[in-house]
């Protein structure tokens, strides 16, 4: 009988959690920046913000909630990620691949640069 795996049945990867709730708190802290921090940031390194004006009018009004949900979602990740690597990984499984941990690593540190950003200036 052929051994189907988690992907050909319908269901996420072993080891996907960590990357799904880093890219979920990366996307919460950038909605919580959009309104202070970020534009200052981008318009340090001198690239223009104006894009970001519609964002943060929508963003605003949800501010805390994006805040509480980041947060949440960059320590759940980081915790998930800290527990792959003490757990052996199954072969073919996401976190094996050290490509995926660097890029989940790089995420988290983006998300928390988002956030504090958020949190500092508003």
């Amino acid at each position: 009988m052929p051994d189907l795996s988690n992907a050909s049945r319908g269901q996420p990867a072993r080891g996907s959690g960590a990357v799904l709730l880093t890219l979920g708190g990366v996307v919460a802290a950038f909605g919580v920046a959009s309104c202070c921090g970020l534009p200052f940031m981008l318009a340090t390194l001198g690239l223009g913000t104006a894009w970001l004006g519609g964002l943060a009018l929508l963003a605003a009004p949800h501010r805390l909630i994006l805040l509480v949900a980041a947060t949440v979602c960059l320590v759940s990740a980081t915790v998930l990620l800290w527990r792959q690597r003490a757990a052996v990984c199954a072969p073919r499984a996401v976190c094996t691949r050290p490509a995926i941990r660097g890029a989940t690593m790089i995420g988290l540190l983006v998300g928390l640069a988002l956030l504090y950003l958020g949190y500092t200036y508003a």
